[in-house]
C-alpha cells in the first residue's frame, strides 16, 4: 500500500490520536481517585481494584498520556517527577497533545497538592510497563532499580499490591537482558524486609521470584533448600499460588518425585486463569513429560486444548513414540523438536524417557513371542551399539528384575522365554481385590456410625442429667414433706 492510499484510508490522523489520548487519560485519572480513596480509607481492595484496571489499559499507554498523567498527580519539585519524566519524550514538541491534555486535565480534577506515596509508587508502575512494552530494557532496569529503592523506606499496607507487582517486573526486566543473577542478593534483602513488615503478598512474589531465579540457572538443589526453609506458601494470590505450584512441580521432577510433580504440576494448570495462555501450555507440557515417567500415557484430549494443539504438538509426536516402543522413532522426534525442547527445559528429562521406551517396546515383544533370539530382540528394539546382543541381555534382565515382564533368560542359547500369560480371572486376585474394597467402606462406614452414636463427652451429658434429676426429686419430697407438717400444725 502507498502512502497515498493510506492517507485516504485515514484522511485525518490527528483526530484519532486526540480521540484517543482524552480517553486513556482520563481513564488513568479515575484510577488515580481510586488509589487516593483507598489510600485514604486504607481499603487494600481499592488498590487492587485499581492495579487490574491499568493492566487493561495497558496497551495503550503512550508516552504523552503518561507525561500528562505525570504532571497530573506529582509535584513538579518533587524527584520522582523529574527521574520519570527522562524517561519519556517531551511531549512540548507537539502541540496539539498540549491543548488536549490542558483541555482534559483541568475539567476532571486538580493536580495534587502533596505527593502521595501510593500515587508515585503507581506512577513508577506505569513507566516500567510502558518501557517494556516498547522494548526499552536498560532503561526499564534503571526505572525498577529506582523505583525498588524507594520501596524500601515505605512500610505501608496499602502500597503492597502495587510493590507485588514492581517486585514481578523488576525481576522480569533484569531477566529480559540476561543479568537476572545479579539482583538475587537484593530479592533476599527485600524478601527479609516483607517479612518484617508482615507484607505477605511480597513475601510470596518475592519467594517465587528467588524460585524463578534459581531455576534459570539450573540451581535446582539451592532452590529446594529455600522453598524447605521459607515460611508456609499462605495462597493469598491465586496468581502466586498457582506460580509456586508449577516451581515446585519443576523441582519434584527433576529430584525423581514423579508422584509428587504430577499433582503439583495439574494442580497449578487446572487453577491457572483461562487468559493465562502461555502458563498453562508449560504447565501441560511438563506434565505430559512427568507422566511419561511415570509410565502413563496422556489423553489425546489433553493435546487437542484449545489455542494448545500447535504448541504442545511436539510433544504428541513424543507420547506416540513412547507408547508404541519404537526407540528409532523416539529418537528422530527428539531429534527434530531439540530446539524445542531445549528452550523449554525438557530436554534433560526426554533423555529419561529412553529406557521407558525401550521397556515399553519390550513388554510389546514379550506379549506377541513365546521365545526370541537377544539378536532379534535387539533388532526389533533398534539397538545402536556396538553390542547390541550384550545391550538387549543386560536390559531384559532388568526388566526381569523389575518385574516389567514375566519370562526368563537361556544365557547359553541366547534367547529370551516368555511365561504364558494366564487369565487372572480364574484366580483368586479379582475377588481378593473386591473384599478390600469392600472392607474399606465398611469400615468408613463403621467410624461414621460411631462418630454419630458416641459423640465427645455424652458420658458426662448422662451424669449430669441423672444429678439433676435426683435433685429435683429429693427437693419434690422435701417440699411435700413441709406441706404435711404445716397441715398438722394448723389441724
Amino acid at each position: 500500500m502507498t502512502q497515498d492510499e493510506e492517507m485516504k484510508d485515514h484522511p485525518t490522523p490527528s483526530h484519532s490520536v486526540s480521540a484517543a489520548i482524552p480517553s486513556t487519560l482520563h481513564h488513568l485519572k479515575e484510577i488515580a481517585s481510586i488509589i487516593e480513596t483507598g489510600s485514604n480509607s486504607k481499603e487494600v481492595r481499592r488498590i487492587s481494584r485499581a492495579v487490574r484496571l491499568t493492566i487493561a489499559l495497558r496497551s495503550k499507554l503512550t508516552a504523552p498520556v503518561l507525561s500528562s498523567f505525570i504532571d497530573h498527580v506529582l509535584p513538579t519539585a518533587s524527584e520522582s517527577h523529574s527521574r520519570l519524566s527522562s524517561y519519556l519524550p517531551n511531549p512540548k514538541d507537539d502541540d496539539h497533545e498540549m491543548e488536549v491534555d490542558s483541555a482534559t486535565s483541568a475539567a476532571i480534577q486538580t493536580p495534587a497538592k502533596y505527593l502521595l506515596p501510593e500515587l508515585e509508587i503507581y506512577c513508577y508502575f506505569l513507566v516500567l510497563l510502558f518501557l517494556i512494552d516498547q522494548k526499552r530494557y536498560e532503561e526499564a532496569k534503571a526505572c525498577s532499580s529506582a523505583s525498588i529503592d524507594r520501596l524500601k523506606n515505605l512500610n505501608r499496607r496499602t502500597v503492597d499490591v502495587i510493590a507485588s507487582r514492581l517486585y514481578f517486573y523488576y525481576s522480569y526486566s533484569y531477566e529480559l537482558t540476561g543479568d537476572l543473577a545479579e539482583i538475587r542478593g537484593n530479592l533476599f534483602q527485600l524478601h527479609r524486609i516483607a517479612t518484617l513488615r508482615h507484607d505477605e503478598l511480597g513475601q510470596e512474589t518475592l519467594l517465587n521470584l528467588l524460585l524463578r531465579n534459581y531455576l534459570h540457572y539450573n540451581l535446582y538443589d539451592q532452590a529446594e533448600k529455600l522453598r524447605s526453609k521459607a515460611p508456609r506458601f499462605e495462597a493469598h494470590s491465586n496468581q502466586q499460588f498457582c506460580r509456586y505450584l508449577f516451581y515446585l512441580g519443576k523441582i519434584r521432577t527433576i529430584q525423581l518425585e514423579y508422584t509428587d510433580a504430577k499433582e503439583s504440576l495439574l494442580q497449578a494448570a487446572r487453577k491457572a486463569p483461562v487468559a493465562a495462555q502461555g502458563f498453562r501450555i508449560q504447565c501441560n507440557k511438563w506434565a505430559i513429560i512427568v507422566r511419561l515417567l511415570l509410565g502413563e500415557i496422556p489423553e489425546r484430549t489433553v493435546f487437542v486444548q484449545k489455542g494448545m494443539e500447535k504448541a504442545l504438538r511436539p510433544y504428541f509426536e513424543l507420547t506416540n513414540a513412547v507408547r508404541i516402543g519404537d526407540l528409532e522413532l523416539f529418537r528422530n522426534v527428539a531429534e527434530k523438536y531439540a530446539t524445542t525442547f531445549k528452550t523449554d527445559g525438557t530436554n534433560n528429562l526426554i533423555v529419561r524417557l529412553r529406557h521407558n521406551v525401550i521397556r515399553t517396546g519390550l513388554r510389546n515383544i514379550s506379549i506377541s513371542y513365546s521365545r526370541i533370539s537377544l539378536a532379534d530382540v535387539a533388532q526389533k528394539l533398534r539397538l545402536s551399539s556396538a553390542d547390541p546382543i550384550a545391550d538387549a541381555e543386560s536390559i531384559i534382565s532388568k526388566a526381569i528384575r523389575d518385574g516389567a515382564i514375566d519370562a526368563t533368560l537361556d544365557h547359553a542359547n541366547k534367547w529370551m522365554l516368555s511365561k504364558e500369560t494366564g487369565d487372572i480371572y480364574s484366580t483368586n486376585e479379582p475377588q481378593l481385590a473386591f473384599n478390600s474394597r469392600i472392607a474399606f467402606c465398611l469400615n468408613m462406614h463403621n467410624e461414621a456410625v460411631q462418630a454419630l452414636r458416641f459423640p465427645k463427652n455424652t458420658h458426662k451429658e448422662k451424669e449430669i442429667a441423672e444429678k439433676r434429676r435426683e435433685r429435683q426429686q429429693q427437693e419434690q419430697e422435701l417440699a411435700k414433706h413441709i406441706e404435711e407438717e404445716d397441715d398438722d400444725d394448723d389441724f
